[in-house]
C-alpha cells in the first residue's frame, strides 16, 4: 500500500480535528440551549404554582370564582396538556380540585416517581400525562395547619421544550455544516499553498537526480530557505568528496604500478631462474588484483555523483560500429534494436565499459551474429526506481549452467585461446551491482549465450 503524502496526512488530520471540535461544540451548545429552555419553562410553571398556592392559602374568593386568576386559557381546554391539580392529603376521602383541562383524569405524584424536594420545597420532573404525552411538572406540598395539608401540582406539555430544542439543533446543524465546509476549504487552501515550497524543493531534487539540474534554484520562503541552502551545500560537498576520491585513486594507481613494473622488469632479466618465473607469475596476479580493485574504487567514487544521466541508444550504436571494426576479420554481424529515449542513471563511460565488455565477449564467441536489444523495464516493485534492460545475444555454442557460474567469477576463462584476462564479466557484474543493477547469463533465442544487464533508468 502506498504511503499517503504529507499534504494528504495534514489535510486529513486537520479535517478530523475540525469535525471533532464542531461535534463537541454542537453537543455542548445543544445541551446548554435545552437547559435554558427547560429553565424558562420551569419559571412559567412556578409562576402558576405560586398563584395556586396563594389561592389555597387565602381562599377569599367564592368557590365558583376561585383559581380564575391564572390567566391561561389552556387550563380550560380539555386534555390540552396544561393542567393543575390540588389534592388535600390530611383526609382519607379523595378531596381533589383540578383544572377543566384535566377533565376526569388525575395527575400522577412526582413523589411516586422518585423526585426529591428541592431547597425551595418543590419537586419537579417529567411524568406521563393523561393522553400519553410527556409533561413537565412541578409539585409543592402546602401545610396550612388547622386549615389542612395540600399537594399542589402544575404540569405543562413538554413538547414545547422538545420542539424548541429540536429546531435549535436543526439550525445549529445547518450552521455548523456550512462552517465545516468553509473550514475544510480553508484547510485545503492552506495545505496546498502552504506546502507548495516543499513541493518545489521535491521537484527540484528530482530534477537534480535525473540530471536536468545541478542545484536548487529560485526564491524560497524564509522558513524553507535554510533547507534549500543546506541541500545545495550537501550537493557541493558530495561533488568535492567524489573529486578527492578520484584523485586519491589515480595517485594510488601510479604509486603501486611503478614498483610492480620494476619488479616485473627485474624478474624478466632473469627469466631462466625458477624464482624469477615465480615472481613474474605472482606479479601478474598482483597486477590483475590491483587493476580490479582500483577499478572498483574508481567506479564506487563515480556512481555517487548526483544527477548524471546517459542516453543508451547512441552509446550502443557507437559500440556496434567499434566492435564491427575490431572483429572485422571474423565477419560477425551486429544488430541493434534500441527503444527511443531510454536513459541510464549513470555516467556514459561506465555504460560503455559494461556494454562494451558484453558485446566484445559475444563477438569473440559468436558464429556469425550478435543481437543487442535495449528495453525499458519500468519499476521492479511498487515504490522502486525504474530500470532498463540491455540484452546481448550471440549464436555461438552457449554455456552450460556450470560454465555460466564459472565465467562470472573474476579471472576465470573457459578457453585460453581467446584473448583477454577473464576480468570482463566480473567487472560488468561489479559495476552493475554498484549502480543497483545486475548481470544474468542465460540461453539466447538465436542459439548461444544471452547476457541480460539490468540497470537503473532515469
Amino acid at each position: 500500500m502506498r504511503r499517503s503524502s504529507l499534504a494528504t496526512r495534514l489535510f486529513l488530520s486537520a479535517t478530523a480535528w475540525v469535525v471533532v471540535i464542531l461535534l463537541i461544540t454542537g453537543v455542548i451548545l445543544s445541551s446548554v440551549y435545552r437547559d435554558a429552555t427547560e429553565r424558562a419553562f420551569d419559571r412559567r410553571l412556578n409562576l402558576y404554582l405560586r398563584t395556586l398556592v396563594a389561592e389555597v392559602a387565602t381562599p377569599d374568593e367564592p368557590p365558583d370564582r376561585q383559581f380564575q386568576s391564572l390567566g391561561e386559557p389552556l387550563f380550560e381546554l380539555p386534555l390540552s396538556g396544561w393542567y393543575w391539580q390540588i389534592t388535600r392529603t390530611d383526609t382519607e376521602k379523595d378531596d381533589v380540585r383540578a383544572s377543566r383541562s384535566l377533565w376526569d383524569k388525575k395527575l400522577p405524584k412526582l413523589e411516586d416517581h422518585g423526585a426529591e424536594l428541592s431547597a425551595a420545597g418543590i419537586r419537579q420532573g417529567y411524568v406521563e400525562g393523561p393522553e400519553g404525552q410527556t409533561l413537565r411538572m412541578v409539585e409543592r406540598p402546602v401545610d396550612l395547619g388547622a386549615d389542612g395539608k395540600f399537594l399542589v401540582d402544575v404540569a405543562g406539555d413538554a413538547s414545547e421544550i422538545f420542539d424548541e430544542t429540536r429546531n435549535f439543533d436543526y439550525y445549529l446543524g445547518g450552521t455548523f455544516g456550512a462552517l465545516s465546509i468553509v473550514l475544510v476549504l480553508t484547510t485545503i487552501f492552506q495545505v496546498r499553498f502552504g506546502l507548495a515550497p516543499l513541493k518545489r524543493i521535491s521537484d527540484a531534487i528530482a530534477d537534480i537526480r535525473s540530471g536536468r539540474a545541478e542545484r536548487l534554484e529560485g526564491e524560497f520562503p524564509v522558513e524553507i530557505a535554510p533547507l534549500a541552502r543546506e541541500t545545495n551545500a550537501l550537493i557541493d560537498a558530495n561533488r568535492e568528496i567524489v573529486e578527492r576520491a578520484r584523485t586519491h585513486v589515480g595517485n594510488l594507481a601510479h604509486a603501486i604500478k611503478t614498483p610492480l613494473s620494476v619488479i616485473v622488469n627485474e624478474a624478466a632479466s632473469h627469466s631462466s631462474d625458477p624464482f624469477a618465473e615465480k615472481v613474474l607469475e605472482q606479479a601478474d596476479v598482483m597486477r590483475d588484483q590491483v587493476a580490479h580493485h582500483l577499478e572498483r574504487a574508481r567506479i564506487a567514487a563515480r556512481v555517487t555523483i548526483v544527477g548524471t544521466v546517459t542516453e543508451v541508444g547512441p552509446v550502443v550504436d557507437a559500440l556496434r560500429r567499434t566492435m564491427e571494426k575490431i572483429h572485422r576479420d571474423r565477419d560477425v554481424a551486429i544488430e541493434v534494436s534500441a527503444a527511443s529515449n531510454v536513459m541510464f542513471r549513470g555516467e556514459r563511460q561506465d555504460l560503455e565499459e559494461m556494454v562494451g565488455n558484453l558485446v566484445d565477449n559475444a563477438c569473440k564467441w559468436a558464429a556469425s551474429r550478435v543481437f543487442i536489444e535495449v528495453l525499458p523495464n519500468g519499476a521492479t516493485e511498487p515504490g522502486a526506481a525504474p530500470m532498463l534492460r540491455i540484452l546481448v545475444d550471440d549464436d555461438g555454442r552457449g554455456l552450460s549452467e556450470q560454465e555460466r557460474a564459472q565465467v562470472s567469477r573474476r579471472g576465470q576463462r573457459l578457453d585460453e585461446s581467446k584473448p583477454g584476462s577473464g576480468l570482463g564479466l566480473s567487472i560488468v557484474t561489479d559495476l552493475a551491482g554498484l549502480y543497483g543493477g545486475s548481470l544474468t547469463l542465460g540461453h539466447a533465442p538465436i542459439g548461444g549465450l544471452r547476457a541480460e544487464l539490468l540497470l537503473p533508468a532515469a
